[in-house]
């Protein structure tokens, strides 16, 4: 391992309280209650995984951490500040980096130039080339890849720059929005180590949302959702045979 990777895109905080804690979260689509007053905690350098069935309120929970949608009440706190009146950009500003279902990286744009858009956090500034140089570490195929047009990468290798592109901020929280969907097995692993790395290396902590059971088992803790309120959570080695199948089953 190098020094580099090491150091990293953090320096590992050493404190006891959460990086992300929420607290009665309740978010409507107009008149819909989509979130149920969720409780949920994400503490430093551990990795959270949030499952659930499709529609359960998951992807609205990842956006409303970020921004993209508005609470009607409850807290979340980045740290001691609350944020749930900061904008998308102010948060990510803040140490929130997030990985959006579908990827969406900018296709007509090169991968140097997608890696690039993740400076514009401003917490490496003046770091260009080594936040470059860990992006590859982590992800080699895109140093091959510089001048390539976004639009003109595999499923996985964009899953790949849209995580790197999020690294690039150096966040303390880094929020995946089913990172292993559509993606062929091989670089599914790839991606689990990867992410793997990135916690125990860098101390960065990772709220996921994630159906894929072998990558579920990666993370530290977990939290169950159902019809938008938090039913059962714990550590993943405690995960059973009747969570499984109800929280993650088809």
């Amino acid at each position: 391992m190098t020094k580099d990777l090491n150091s990293a895109l953090l320096d590992k905080p050493e404190v006891t309280h959460p990086i992300l804690n929420i607290s009665g979260l309740n978010v409507y689509y107009g008149e819909s209650h989509i979130l149920r007053n969720v409780d949920l905690n994400v503490f430093s350098g551990e990795m959270v995984c949030l499952i659930g069935r499709n529609g359960v309120g998951k992807t609205t929970l990842l956006k409303t951490i970020i921004g993209l949608l508005s609470a009607r009440s409850g807290e979340v706190n980045l740290m001691t500040e609350s944020i749930l009146r900061r904008s998308p950009d102010r948060r990510a500003k803040l140490g929130i980096g997030y990985v959006p279902q579908g990827r969406e990286i900018i296709p007509k744009l090169t991968v140097k130039e997608n890696l690039l858009l993740g400076l514009e956090t401003g917490r490496t500034k003046g770091r260009e080339t080594e936040m470059m140089e860990q992006a590859f570490e982590l992800f080699p195929v895109l140093k091959s890849m510089l001048w390539r047009l976004g639009g003109n990468l595999s499923g996985g290798q964009q899953q790949q720059l849209a995580i790197a592109r999020a690294l690039m901020g150096r966040p303390q929280l880094l929020l995946l929005d089913e990172p292993t969907e559509g993606i062929q097995p091989s670089i599914v692993l790839e991606i689990e180590a990867s992410i793997q790395r990135i916690v125990k290396t860098t101390g960065i902590s990772v709220l996921l949302v994630e159906q894929h059971l072998h990558f579920v088992r990666q993370a530290n803790r977990y939290y169950a959702m159902q019809k938008g309120t938090i039913v059962a959570s714990g550590e993943t080695k405690s995960l059973s045979n009747d969570i499984i199948q109800q929280f993650l089953a088809v």
